[in-house]
């Protein structure tokens, strides 16, 4: 494994993976959030910077079939030479003869995007052949794809081991590993983790990992009902998982038996029906009446949440407190942003993973005042779990 901040890439072509899977709008294919080129753009820039010419390979989509235009990245080309500032080529494959020839007359400070490497099914499948084709376009392999790195895929794991030295983590990639040990092996105390959405199903193994290092956990979202539901609280027609009735109470025993404060929510706001102008009202959230749903959390629950993120050193947040698309069930995830923000101003570390939590402080125009926030997704999630991820696992071999 080499370094990238001191790795020599003078007149050397750089293969990275990145990931430019972003949401293009279906009408006119432009780019409706750039963030992950945006996010990707350090480490372009490094490499140019030193000498470098780069070769970049995505995917974007879910594509079944082979091509589809749908899904080629040509749709991206010129927003991706707008954020980098230099002209983007493009290959309309991703290996072959053409795309071979364009990368290898490459000249230092050029770059070259790929098409989809998900237009050939060996890339999931994750074919060495095709990882070892694909290691053709590069002196050196970078993988900066931090959304993919859980995924054994051609582009993003198979191939490092064609480049058993020249090899490395790019900016970004490095940046996210370092953010989330922060959180997890820190001796900063009190680290406090914030873990919604809607099912218990999907967090327990994030939750008992966590209840080994956390002082705080609060829950959130729809899973808070299971919880309350769990302990002889009345829910009404919320959101329960009652076949995890059992794993919420041996979850309440833990963090018990561990010395953590568990926070289940005391008040919701609650609705008649599944609707943004459906009628509502704040009520205990362990006495919800037959007939409505706990969307959101209350205004209780939202001072208690401050005041344990006021006083906490670390601060970790996957998942939002309601139905927070709907504007008047955002108020508890708002408020929990907001109290993430001041928490950040006055010297706390804050990390922010996980599409919803993702998506809600972008909402919310607040990314720009906590710590961090991960690109990961799925892949932070896994990594949060203790799981090796196989792309990190691959440059550090």
């Amino acid at each position: 494994m080499s370094d990238i901040h001191t790795y020599n890439f003078n007149g050397k072509r750089a293969l990275i993976r990145v990931d430019f899977n972003v949401p293009l709008n279906k009408e006119t294919f432009e780019i409706t959030d750039d963030t992950r080129i945006r996010a990707a753009s350090p480490t372009i820039q490094h490499i140019l910077k030193n000498g470098g010419s780069v070769v970049l390979m995505s995917h974007l989509g879910r594509p079944k079939d082979g091509p589809d235009s749908k899904f080629s990245l040509r749709h991206i080309v010129d927003h991706v030479s707008e954020v980098l500032g230099v002209p983007v080529k493009f290959a309309d494959d991703c290996i072959g003869e053409n795309s071979f020839k364009m990368s290898a007359n490459l000249k230092p400070g050029e770059v070259l995007l790929l098409e989809n490497v998900r237009f050939h099914k060996r890339e999931t499948v994750g074919t060495e052949s095709f990882a070892e084709e694909l290691a053709k376009h590069g002196d050196v392999y970078v993988n900066d794809a931090f959304g993919t790195a859980h995924r054994a895929h051609a582009s993003t794991t198979v191939i490092a081991k064609f480049f058993p030295k020249d090899k490395m983590f790019g900016l970004l990639l490095e940046a996210e590993i370092k953010s989330v040990d922060k959180v997890l092996n820190s001796k900063e105390k009190p680290l406090t983790a914030i873990v919604g959405g809607a099912k218990v199903s999907s967090k327990i193994t994030i939750i008992q990992r966590l209840l080994d290092k956390v002082d705080n956990l609060i829950v959130g979202g729809g899973m808070a009902y299971t919880f309350v539901k769990a302990t002889g609280g009345k829910v009404g027609s919320s959101l329960v998982e009652d076949d995890f009735l059992e794993m919420a109470r041996k979850i309440i025993d833990d963090a018990k038996a561990k010395g953590v404060n568990l926070y289940i929510p005391t008040d919701t706001v609650i609705a008649d029906k599944f609707d943004n102008e459906a009628n509502r009202k704040e009520v205990n959230i362990r006495e919800i009446p037959d007939g409505w749903m706990g969307l959101d959390t209350g205004s209780e629950t939202s001072k208690a949440c401050r005041e344990i993120i006021a006083h906490s050193k670390l601060i970790l947040w996957n998942g939002p407190m309601g139905v927070f698309e709907m504007e008047n069930f955002q108020q508890g995830t708002k408020d929990v942003a907001n109290a993430i923000v001041e928490a950040t101003a006055n010297g706390a570390f804050s990390l922010i993973g996980g599409g919803d939590s993702v998506a809600a402080i972008n909402k919310f125009n607040l990314a720009d005042k906590v710590s961090y926030v991960s690109t990961g997704g799925g892949a932070m999630l896994e990594y949060l779990e203790g799981i090796e991820l196989p792309g990190i696992k691959a440059i550090r071999e």
